[in-house]
């Protein structure tokens, strides 16, 4: 199907600006890659061959080292059997991940007591955090938690407040007034405080967070929704449709969201900064995820708790940052694409 001619115009005006159009290649990448992170990151083998067989163990069942001629029935090690199939030299092999540990893994060498700082040799390549897990894994696996319940959370309080807020600015009369009321009361609700009282109540889940937010998430991009659709309404292309017999949802979907829609998708990168900062604040303030869920916000307490370690400080702030700009970037770019200015420019 071929695009618009105006929508074509504005994706090539997003590719012009170059420092957006690599955040979002970039961006996309990481979150393409953080679906299978367990092909990078993980402490099972990708393939291991053993006398002609081929097995696959991170996707299949538990490899038990009586399956690899050990005499032991519980899961194998696949690092160790990496090391003895390379002293046996029979034709076995092993194939590993690019970061053979999975972020709930403790590595304790009886030697040194972590945190321990990044080493090659034991293929912890941002070091280890207090509890002997691998930082590089925690950071991959808290990624794709911080940005899925980003994503998550904003397109479930984009469909709830563009709902209500078309039917608000739409219909007007009672329903907005009522509405208005109600969330000016929802709005006074402190989020902080509901957030501690379900987590009081509730085990702390990632599904429980997503509701919290949605909860409070969604009045924001309605009172923006009520205010184009008010606008919008008054305009000769709706009230055209209405005289044609169009119906509420029909004049709602098929011909003010589609003239509103510059707003919504200018603010979402800015909605998805917002989540992913939120999970990141309660996490480091003990009010996310339960442990040992890898978690940026945990990084970031047990970087302040171990100033010493700088590993793991500056690589979570690192990844914070390197994350938010890349969002901020394409924000500004949608924003200079979709809804371009006269004076406005971006290099």
């Amino acid at each position: 199907m071929p695009l618009n001619p105006l929508t074509k115009k504005k994706l090539n005006r997003f590719r012009s600006i170059k420092r957006s159009y690599y955040s979002f290649v970039l961006l996309t990448t990481l979150v393409l890659l953080s679906c299978v992170a367990e092909l990078l990151v993980n402490s099972r083998a990708l393939v291991v061959s053993y006398q002609g067989e081929l097995h696959f163990p991170t996707y299949s069942e538990v490899k038990t080292g009586e399956m690899f001629g050990l005499d032991y029935g519980y899961e194998v090690n696949y690092r160790q059997l990496k090391k003895s199939f390379a002293e046996e030299g029979q034709g076995n092999w092993v194939l590993m991940p690019v970061i053979p540990w999975n972020p709930y893994e403790q590595d304790f060498d009886g030697m040194h007591y972590p945190p321990n700082p990044p080493s090659l040799e034991s293929q912890h390549y941002l070091g280890t955090d207090e509890s002997g897990r691998d930082v590089l894994a925690r950071l991959i696996y808290g990624f794709r938690i911080a940005i899925w319940f980003a994503i998550l959370t904003l397109t479930l309080c984009y469909t709830i407040g563009v709902l209500i807020g078309s039917l608000m600015g739409y219909l007007g009369g009672k329903f907005d007034l009522v509405m208005q009321r109600v969330i000016e009361v929802w709005s006074m609700v402190p989020f902080l405080y509901v957030i501690m009282i379900m987590v009081s109540i509730i085990q702390p889940s990632f599904l429980l967070f997503v509701l919290i937010n949605v909860m409070f998430g969604w009045i924001s991009i309605t009172w923006y929704m009520r205010t184009m659709t008010y606008k919008e309404k008054a305009r000769e292309y709706v009230m055209a449709a209405r005289a044609q017999g169009a119906g509420l949802w029909r004049v709602i979907v098929k011909h003010i969201l589609p003239n509103t829609m510059v707003m919504v998708i200018t603010l979402a990168p800015f909605g998805i900064v917002a989540n992913i900062t939120t999970l990141t604040a309660l996490d480091y303030l003990g009010l996310g995820l339960m442990p040992p869920t890898p978690s940026w916000g945990d990084l970031l307490q047990q970087g302040k708790s171990n100033l010493d370690a700088y590993w793991i400080i500056g690589s979570v702030v690192m990844a914070i940052v390197s994350v938010l700009t890349m969002v901020t970037f394409i924000g500004e770019g949608v924003r200079e694409a979709f809804d371009p200015k006269k004076y406005t420019r971006y290099i």
